[in-house]
């Protein structure tokens, strides 16, 4: 597949997200309509009973997927979630977790994503969480 210049775009999102560098969730691949990140995991991201915390999954979910995302769009929009659900599955333990993104339909309005966060378990990858994201398509120039 041809890259379109997608790949430049996103690690700009990725680059220029302090939040999400702040948590260290890291880019690990992309391709047209994909991105799998990955979080090593510290003590700053367990919540009081040592799992992770909800907040930094859902982050994890969030972010891949609005990366999914803009590898489809052009380079003068931006997507920007309106909504998304997610199902925590178990908890989370390791020493790292690992997101899949997919798109699932793209849209000229709307662009809805499926996200996957696994756990290395135990030795094995076990699914924790399953996102449903929508993200509107906005004009670089009209982000309200």
């Amino acid at each position: 597949m041809e890259d379109f210049g997608y790949s430049e775009r996103v690690r700009g999102i990725f680059e220029r997200a302090a939040f999400v560098n702040d948590v260290g969730i890291e880019l690990q691949g992309l391709g047209e309509g994909w991105c799998e990140t990955s979080l090593k995991l510290l003590p700053k991201h367990l919540q009081q009973d040592n799992v992770v915390h909800a907040g930094v999954v859902a982050t994890m979910a969030d972010h891949t997927a609005g990366a999914a995302a803009g590898t489809l769009i052009q380079d003068d929009q931006i997507v920007l979630t309106a909504e998304f659900k997610i199902n925590l599955l178990r908890p989370g333990r390791g020493g790292k977790l690992r997101c899949h993104s997919k798109v699932l339909k793209p849209g000229r309005m709307f662009t809805v994503v499926e996200s996957d966060v696994f756990c290395n378990w135990d030795g094995e990858e076990k699914r924790v969480a399953k996102a449903l994201v929508t993200l509107a398509v906005v004009s670089k120039d009209r982000r309200s």
